[in-house]
């Protein structure tokens, strides 16, 4: 079986190529593919893989672009960060999908359903117009500022002054880079697709800013701890799962 990995972060095509091996060591990766202009390039000459691994948010675009402008007939597991919009999306055309960051059963799952169905591919093109649509019109719009109520005022917080956001005896908090602290009435899952990239959920517990991040340290279980620059009392972890991710997160902001 010829597989092609569409992902614009190395350490997460490499984590994942590691999986695909490891349940299909019969599997042959024959690209490595990190953009939507080399992708389109490389499917305009290279004969069809069986199967496709293909993140949607790349660095100069999303995937759909790529499906859009090349014919391709070969089945696609999609890898995404994005939840409802984009799932509900794939269950009404019938393609699968892996939430980020993956795990060897959802790895595993998806091929299984690939083989459940190979028979059944059908040669004609797929169109992915309605799921380029549904995906780019319900992005997460970025917002610059989050609203605080305090006492009887309510504050514009710019979110590039936000070094963090947290869980605290179950109320949402963020703490500012000069050390103001305030409470939240939205959840994180909110905040975290209105803050936009330049924060990352490190676990359940915490957003963080890519400016806090002084460093990240070896932890206990192949975990990481996470340094601030601000002051900060809690120990932030962040899970091995989730650390190339994290990694390449850091390394791209």
């Amino acid at each position: 079986m010829k597989i092609v990995i569409i992902e614009d972060e190395k350490l997460t095509a490499e984590d994942l190529a590691d999986v695909i091996l490891k349940l299909q060591p019969d599997a042959q990766l024959v690209a490595f593919l990190k953009s939507v202009k080399e992708a389109v390039a490389y499917f305009q000459n290279a004969p069809a893989p069986d199967l496709i691994f293909s993140d949607i948010q790349l660095g100069d675009g999303v995937s759909f672009d790529i499906f859009k402008a090349v014919n391709i007939t070969a089945p696609i597991i999609f890898c995404t960060a994005y939840d409802e919009y984009a799932l509900n999306a794939f269950k009404t055309n019938g393609i699968d999908y892996i939430l980020k960051p993956f795990t060897e059963v959802s790895i595993a799952q998806a091929l299984n359903k690939y083989h459940a169905l190979r028979r059944g591919f059908s040669e004609q093109r797929v169109s992915y117009d309605a799921l380029f649509d549904l995906f780019v019109n319900k992005m997460p719009q970025k917002t610059s500022s989050i609203l605080v109520t305090y006492k009887d005022k309510i504050i514009p917080i710019k979110t590039d002054h936000i070094a963090l956001f947290y869980i605290a005896n179950e109320e949402t908090r963020l703490l500012t880079f000069d050390q103001q602290g305030y409470m939240l009435n939205k959840k994180l899952e909110e905040l975290e697709k209105l803050s936009g990239d330049d924060f990352f959920r490190v676990n359940r517990q915490y957003l963080v800013n890519r400016k806090a991040v002084k460093d990240a340290a070896h932890f206990f279980s192949r975990k990481l701890v996470i340094n601030l620059s601000v002051s900060f009392k809690e120990t932030i972890t962040i899970s091995k799962e989730k650390t190339p991710q994290f990694l390449d997160w850091l390394a791209r902001k």
